[in-house]
C-alpha cells in the first residue's frame, strides 16, 4: 500500500463523491415532486404529458402501499415477459442486416429466463458473452431499457419509504407511474446523454457496424467442443464432460455496436453487467484511466445522493448525512482491506517466481493495477452494480472475501440506486429497535413509534436474504449439477457458489467467474435457481418494505423527548455500523469461513485451489 498514486487517486474519489452528493440530491428533491419544477421542464414536460395522457395515467392521483407495490410487480412483469420474448427471438425480428449482423441464434429457454429476470431485477447477471450471443436489438431494447426502468423503479421504491416515514397519518405514498416516468425523463436518460458522449470521447465504441475481422501475425491453437454433424457438444464417457478438440486460429474477431449508450446507464443505474465479456477490463469498455475513475463515481453518484434526499425529505439534514456516513465509514474500510490483501499478493506465486513480490496482479488489467481494481471490485459490490475491471475469481482469498461480505450485508453500503437507501433503511429501523431495547422504552424513529409489526417486516425481509443464499448455496454445494459448474475444488469451488447466490440474490450480478452457470451440455439448473434467487431478493424484499412504508406513513408524530434517541451523530453512526456488520457476521461467517477465511489459512501453507 506504500503507492502515494493509490493515494491521491482514492482523496480525489472521496472528494469528487462529496462534492456532486448534495448538487445530485437537491435535484432528486425537484424530480421526485411531481408537482415540482426542474431546469428542464421546457423540454421534457411535453414529453412527460404526452406519456401520461399515452398511458391513462393521472399524475395528480396518488396510491397507498398495496396499489404502489402492484403497480410495480405488473410493470416489472411485463417488462420481463417482453425481453424473454425479445431474447428468444432475436434471430427472427425484422432489420436483421442492420440490428443483427452476426446473425446471432435465439437464447435457449432457461438462458433466456435467466438473463430477462436478471435485467428486470438490476442484478444483469450474465451466463452468456454480450459479445458473443446478443444481436445489437437485444442489445439496445431488451436490456439497456430494462437498465433504466429497473434502476427508475429502484429509486421510485426508495422515495416511497421516505414518504413514509416523513408522513404522518397518511394513507399514500406517492404514484408509481409517475416516480418512475419522472426519475426516468428527468434524471436517468439527460445523465447518460451526457455521460455516452465523455465516453465515445474517451474512445469507446457507439455504432451499429458488424464484427471486423482481423488477421493476427502468426496462428494459435485454441481448445474447443468437438460436435457432432447436428453441431451438439460429443460428450465423454461420463456423459458430462464435452470432448475437447484443437483448433487452429489466424484471425481475430473485434467487437462494435452501441456500446457507449449502454455503458453509461449500466454504471449510473448500478445495473452492471457488460457488452462484452470481459466488461470494464475490455479496452473498449473501460479505454482511459479516466474513464475508470468516472465510471466508479457514477456508481456511487446517485446512491449518495439519496442520502441527501432522505435528509430534506424528513426535515433532519444532519440524519441524511449521519446515514451517509455509516455508507462511507464501511466504504473506506472494505476497499482498504481488498487494497492491502492484493498488495501482500500470494506467497506461493511469489516463491514460485510466476508473481511480483508487490502484489497479486493476476486477473487484473496491468493498465489499472492493484489498487484501482481492488476499489473498483469494493465499489462495485458495495453497490448493487457488478461490472468489473478485474476478475474476483483471481483474488486473493481475503481480497475476495470484501466483495463477497458487501454483497451479503444486503449491499446497502451506498448500495444499488434506491435499493442501497431502502435496504440501509431497514437497518436504521432495526438500528433504532434495539436502541429503545437497551435503555426500557418504546423505540422511536424520527417521531415514529418502532413497533412489532415494523420489526416482524424489518426480520423477514433480513430472513428472506440469508435463507435464499445460503439456501440455495446449501443445495448447489451438494448436487451433482452444482458441483459440474465449478472450475475450482476445495474451499475456492465453495466460494464461487456462494458467490454467485449472494450476487444473485443481493442483485449485484459480479461472479467469481470460475463457476460455469450456463454449461455446453444444456443443464438449466444454475441459470434457473439463480433467476429465482434474482426474483426474490428483489421482490420478496420490496414487499415488506412497502408494506412497513405504508405503516409509518399512518402513524402519528410522537414530540421528542430527554429519552429520544438521536439518529445522527457518532454513536448513532457506531450503532448502525454495528448493526450492519454484526447481522452479516453472525448470518454468514460460517459459511464465509468454509470458504475464503480457510481458504487463506490453507494458502499460507502452500495448498491452492
Amino acid at each position: 500500500m506504500n503507492n502515494p498514486n493509490g493515494w491521491l487517486q482514492f482523496a480525489l474519489y472521496v472528494a469528487a463523491l462529496l462534492l456532486i452528493t448534495k448538487p445530485l440530491g437537491l435535484y432528486l428533491v425537484q424530480v421526485l415532486d411531481a408537482k415540482g419544477r426542474t431546469w428542464l421542464d421546457p423540454i421534457v414536460k411535453p414529453v412527460e404529458r404526452l406519456t401520461y395522457r399515452l398511458c391513462g395515467i393521472d399524475s395528480a392521483v396518488e396510491q397507498g402501499w398495496v396499489g404502489y407495490t402492484f403497480s410495480m410487480l405488473a410493470f416489472s412483469l411485463v417488462g420481463m415477459l417482453f425481453t424473454y420474448f425479445i431474447l428468444r427471438f432475436q434471430d427472427k425480428l425484422p432489420f436483421q442486416a442492420l440490428l443483427n449482423p452476426q446473425g446471432f441464434a435465439g437464447l435457449v429457454p432457461h438462458l433466456a429466463f435467466n438473463t430477462a429476470a436478471s435485467f428486470t431485477t438490476n442484478t444483469n447477471w450474465q451466463s452468456y458473452g454480450g459479445e458473443s450471443t446478443m444481436s445489437y436489438f437485444s442489445q439496445m431494447v431488451a436490456l439497456a431499457i430494462h437498465n433504466f426502468t429497473s434502476a427508475a423503479v429502484g429509486i421510485a421504491i426508495a422515495a416511497a419509504l421516505v414518504r413514509g416515514i416523513a408522513r404522518q397519518s397518511a394513507e399514500t405514498l406517492g404514484n408509481f407511474w409517475t416516480d418512475t416516468v419522472r426519475v426516468t425523463y428527468y434524471l436517468l436518460v439527460p445523465i447518460c446523454v451526457v455521460f455516452a458522449l465523455f465516453l465515445v470521447s474517451q474512445g469507446m465504441i457507439q455504432n451499429f457496424k458488424p464484427y471486423t475481422t482481423a488477421k493476427t501475425y502468426e496462428a494459435y491453437t485454441i481448445q474447443v467442443p468437438k460436435t457432432d454433424k447436428d453441431g451438439k457438444p460429443v460428450m465423454a464417457a461420463d456423459g458430462k464432460t464435452p470432448v475437447m478438440v484443437d483448433q487452429a486460429v489466424d484471425s481475430q474477431t473485434i467487437p462494435q455496436g452501441p456500446m457507449a449508450s449502454q455503458i453509461a446507464i449500466k454504471m449510473l443505474g448500478t445495473n452492471g453487467g457488460g457488452y462484452t465479456n470481459a466488461n470494464a477490463a475490455h479496452p473498449f469498455e473501460n479505454p482511459t484511466p479516466l474513464s475508470n475513475f468516472f465510471q466508479m463515481l457514477s456508481i456511487f453518484a446517485i446512491p449518495s445522493a439519496l442520502t441527501w434526499f432522505l435528509g430534506r425529505m424528513v426535515g433532519n439534514q444532519r440524519h441524511g448525512w449521519a446515514v451517509w456516513g455509516a455508507m462511507f465509514a464501511m466504504f473506506v474500510g472494505g476497499a482498504l482491506f481488498c487494497w492491502q490483501a492484493e498488495a501482500n499478493g500470494n506467497p506461493i506465486h511469489q516463491k514460485l517466481g510466476v508473481a511480483a513480490a508487490d502484489g497479486n496482479l493476476e486477473g487484473k488489467e496491468v493498465r489499472f493495477g492493484i489498487f484501482d481494481s481492488a476499489l473498483f471490485a469494493t465499489i462495485t459490490t458495495d453497490a448493487s452494480c457488478g461490472a468489473v475491471n478485474a476478475m474476483h475469481d483471481s483474488f486473493t482469498p481475503l481480497g475476495g472475501l470484501v466483495p463477497l461480505f458487501n454483497i451479503e450485508t444486503g449491499e446497502v453500503i451506498f448500495g444499488g440506486v434506491g435499493a442501497g437507501l431502502y435496504g440501509m433503511l431497514i437497518f436504521v429501523v432495526l438500528a433504532v429497535f434495539i436502541a429503545g431495547l437497551m435503555v426500557g422504552r418504546t423505540p422511536e424513529y424520527l417521531g415514529k413509534k418502532i413497533q412489532a409489526y415494523d420489526v416482524k417486516l424489518v426480520v423477514l425481509v433480513l430472513v428472506v436474504l440469508s435463507a435464499t443464499i445460503l439456501g440455495g448455496t446449501a443445495w448447489a454445494g451438494v448436487t451433482d449439477w452444482g458441483k459440474a459448474g465449478l472450475n475450482n475444488a476445495g474451499p475456492h469451488g465453495f466460494s464461487e457458489i456462494l458467490y454467485a447466490y449472494s450476487s444473485s440474490v443481493g442483485n449485484n450480478g459480479s461472479a467469481f467467474a470460475g463457476l460455469t452457470a450456463n454449461p455446453t451440455d444444456g443443464n438449466p439448473h444454475w441459470d434457473t435457481t439463480l433467476a429465482i434467487a434474482m426474483l426474490i431478493g428483489r421482490f420478496l424484499m420490496i414487499v415488506p418494505i412497502m408494506a412497513l412504508a405504508g405503516n409509518l406513513a399512518s402513524k402519528k408524530l410522537v414530540p421528542a423527548s430527554a429519552g429520544t434517541f438521536k439518529v445522527e451523530g457518532f454513536t448513532f453512526v457506531a450503532l448502525l455500523i454495528g448493526v450492519v456488520v454484526l447481522v452479516g457476521a453472525l448470518t454468514f461467517l460460517p459459511a464465509l469461513a468454509m470458504g475464503p477465511v480457510v481458504e487463506h489459512f490453507l494458502m499460507g501453507t502452500g495448498t491452492l485451489f
